[in-house]
């Protein structure tokens, strides 16, 4: 569960205070997926970067599976990233000059809670990757990419999973596909799953999306 209680975020900005998040009170539960859309400066990556635990809050508290994340120095804070959060990036952020295979033993090494051998196996296999593990990055396709990067998010097994423009890069199939897979994921292995995005074909597939605006989010309906 992620909890934000009375959160804001603001910045100076010479005389001015600028307010990126006003006052939020939101509960996001487990099997959720979450869309938050919105205009370039509404505070959206503002937001989830404090989700992500890589900012602080101005005031307010973020709890997340019942610790007060904001109450956190540093190193406890890098320690709650690693148990409790999955990063999913436009971008990716594989390393180019590893094979899929690699980019696994590498986040091994500096985690002890990733998946069994086997489960990540079934993962691969169900997202349609098995194919593909002694390739590196540049040698696959962009939708094969981004499922990586899904499979990787979920490897450290954490509680959330941040995804960031995640299909921003991507023509309507992959980017459908790519939020298929995402969303069946959150079901499957029970997570909490916060999409950030400028893409209104991604909607249907959140059980709310919240409209950011001048640091405000309001929650949409949505049609389906």
């Amino acid at each position: 569960m992620l909890e934000f209680k009375k959160v804001t975020k603001s910045f100076k900005d010479g005389d001015r205070t600028i307010e990126a998040v006003k006052s939020t009170d939101l509960t996001f539960h487990k099997g959720e997926v979450v869309g938050i859309v919105g205009p370039s400066g509404s505070g959206k990556s503002t937001f989830l970067t404090m989700a992500g635990a890589l900012q602080t809050p101005t005031s307010g508290r973020i709890i997340i599976n019942s610790k007060d994340i904001t109450e956190m120095n540093q190193k406890q804070l890098s320690q709650s990233r690693m148990a409790e959060i999955g990063f999913i990036l436009q971008a990716t952020n594989l390393v180019p000059f590893l094979t899929v295979k690699q980019q696994f033993v590498l986040l091994k090494k500096h985690s002890n809670q990733v998946l069994k051998d086997n489960t990540l196996s079934e993962l691969m296999d169900k997202l349609g990757l098995s194919t593909i593990k002694n390739k590196l990055p540049n040698e696959i396709s962009g939708g094969q990419k981004q499922r990586v990067a899904i499979v990787k998010a979920l490897y450290t097994n954490p509680s959330i999973i941040l995804a960031d423009e995640p299909t921003a890069s991507l023509d309507t199939d992959n980017a459908l596909e790519v939020m298929n897979i995402l969303k069946q994921q959150t079901k499957d292995l029970n997570k909490v799953c916060l999409v950030v995005t400028h893409d209104e074909r991604l909607k249907s597939y959140c059980d709310k999306v919240y409209t950011m605006e001048d640091g405000k989010l309001s929650l949409e309906t949505v049609e389906r």
